[in-house]
């Protein structure tokens, strides 16, 4: 029966680099494997987190139309109680001095700046909204590059253990 030391001494090196590699093989496989599954356990995630985004998108939308229509409504109630404060000085003051002050002209030149600001805060939530997508179009067209840029590596450093390969093997033959 043959002991440990006597099976390594048995071992030939043609053997055993045919054991590495075999070795080598399996364990890549096994992280290409382990790959594939974490890739489709993040697959998977993918409905959730499109779930989540539009949920952002719905509650920054609902929240920009209750912060607009408040807004409007504030303006309104501000407009409402100027007119009645304001209303018989200007009143006077358009009498004897210039029809531009009238109480329905300070009234309409203010509702129209409320509206402008109410429209100006949904454009800035639909840009916010540009911007986001922009920056998720931007981070696929990086994930694309880095991934044709790391076959390319991959692809190159194959090349090179390739041709090193080759030029030992040659060595080896010139020298023996």
């Amino acid at each position: 029966m043959s002991s440990k030391k006597d099976e390594i001494r048995e071992t030939t090196p043609s053997q055993l680099q045919k054991e590495q590699q075999q070795a080598t093989n399996k364990a890549l496989i096994q992280t290409r494997d382990d790959i594939r599954k974490s890739i489709n356990e993040a697959k998977r995630e993918i409905p959730r987190y499109t779930e989540a985004i539009n949920e952002y998108q719905e509650q920054t939308m609902q929240a920009t139309r209750e912060i607009a229509e408040n807004y409007i409504d504030s303006q309104k109630e501000i407009i409402n109680s100027l007119q009645s404060a304001w209303a018989p000085f200007v009143e006077n003051y358009s009498r004897n001095v210039n029809r531009v002050f009238h109480p329905g002209r300070v009234s309409e030149v203010y509702a129209n700046a409320a509206g402008n600001y109410a429209d100006n805060l949904v454009t800035v939530t639909r840009l916010a909204n540009n911007v986001i997508f922009g920056n998720v179009e931007a981070f696929n067209t990086s994930m694309q590059q880095a991934k044709d840029n790391a076959k390319e590596l991959s692809r190159i450093a194959v090349n090179t253990v390739r041709t090193f390969e080759q030029t030992s093997r040659e060595a080896a033959r010139v020298t023996s």
